[in-house]
């Protein structure tokens, strides 16, 4: 190739490194087929823990990030033109060199799966417009067990398709509101489980918003932590750490701008609140599970033979939990919502509470609410 064309593919390089190191997180690998005459000739740079790995020739090497252009170059100094295929989750850039013309170009997760046509249409399971579309999420879909091996939605997966894209569209708004310009966002998933609700949401803040982000999960069950381990080690989701410890024990080193928890039992929902108000997070959603602790503490005389039935004081007990975190958040600054998650025929357990923080405490509040 002439100096011309190696010096433009030398810039266009220099701005792939920077995109690699400041996506470090989300880059999976860069291939080239340099071409002499018709003969072609792979190479492939791919990360290899906090080190970068190039195969050429059959022989492989350790670059640091900004070597990268320079060792691309030289070789392509020695051929006719060259191909490369930068990948990250959600995006692959294309840039095409000869002697000619260097040219470069983006494509989105969308236009990747549509030009490659891994799959049809999506199934019509209903008529709403999917925040979580299958075909451009079907490796995330497949591996948290949505989706069969022929890309179609497992019959007794459709409601918990649903549900997770329900999710997505009610904290939309709330995602959104939470970025500040060029910053990551650290969510913290508290009573994780299995995740499958965070490698959703880390799949649409990242590959459909487009924004950089950051998951911990944390739950005391070993089991499904090394789980979750799995699934984030299979789907490449190095953004996302896990950790066996009880929620009152979690003690944050960094920022964090959401706290989840999802059908956390008994008195865990409200150490995920607490955790969420004392490290001053702007967002919190919670969808409370079991909580049996006001059940066996309240009574009221005037109720007592409307709620005589051990069903209805529990229904009461639950309604009276969640109005009193409802006031002590909206005391302490934040403006509440509490919206119903999922169909009550489902489960009783489907409210879900939504949290941004607004202002400044109000003392005076919080002191009536004790009272």
């Amino acid at each position: 190739m002439n100096r011309q064309s190696l010096n433009k593919l030398s810039l266009f390089l220099t701005g792939i490194e920077q995109r690699l190191i400041d996506n470090w997180e989300f880059f999976k690998s860069i291939t080239a087929i340099y071409k002499s005459g018709t003969r072609e000739f792979p190479a492939k740079v791919w990360q290899d823990d906090a080190k970068l790995k190039m195969n050429f020739n059959g022989n492989t090497e350790t670059l640091e990030s900004n070597w990268l252009s320079a060792r691309i170059v030289k070789i392509a100094q020695n051929y006719d033109s060259v191909v490369i295929n930068y990948e990250e989750r959600g995006t692959k850039i294309i840039i095409e060199a000869d002697d000619k013309n260097v040219r470069m170009k983006t494509q989105d997760a969308k236009e990747q799966k549509e030009a490659i046509k891994i799959h049809n249409e999506a199934p019509k399971i209903s008529n709403r417009d999917y925040y979580i579309k299958v075909g451009q999420a079907y490796e995330l879909l497949r591996e948290i067990g949505i989706l069969s091996s022929n890309g179609k939605i497992k019959n007794d997966m459709i409601r918990k398709y649903n549900q997770i894209d329900h999710f997505v569209e009610l904290i939309d708004d709330m995602l959104r509101e939470s970025f500040e310009e060029n910053e990551s966002l650290t969510i913290l998933d508290c009573g994780c489980g299995k995740s499958y609700l965070t490698f959703v949401l880390n799949y649409y803040i990242r590959e459909v918003l487009k924004k950089s982000c950051r998951f911990i999960g944390l739950d005391y069950s070993n089991t499904v932590i090394e789980a979750s381990k799995r699934i984030a080690q299979n789907l490449g989701y190095r953004n996302m750490e896990f950790r066996v410890t009880d929620i009152r024990n979690y003690q944050a080193s960094e920022k964090i701008h959401m706290v989840i928890s999802l059908h956390a039992c008994n008195t865990a929902t409200d150490e995920a609140i607490a955790l969420a108000v004392n490290n001053n997070v702007k967002s919190m959603v919670m969808v409370p599970c079991c909580q049996q602790e006001i059940l066996k503490q309240y009574s009221y005389p005037p109720f007592e033979q409307i709620i005589k039935h051990g069903i209805l004081k529990a229904r009461m007990a639950d309604v009276i939990t969640d109005g009193i975190r409802a006031l002590i958040l909206e005391a302490l600054g934040y403006k509440v919502s509490i919206v119903e998650y999922i169909s009550p025929t489902e489960t009783p357990k489907n409210l879900m509470l939504r949290a941004i923080k607004t202002q400044a405490p109000d003392s005076r509040r919080l002191r009536n609410i004790k009272n």
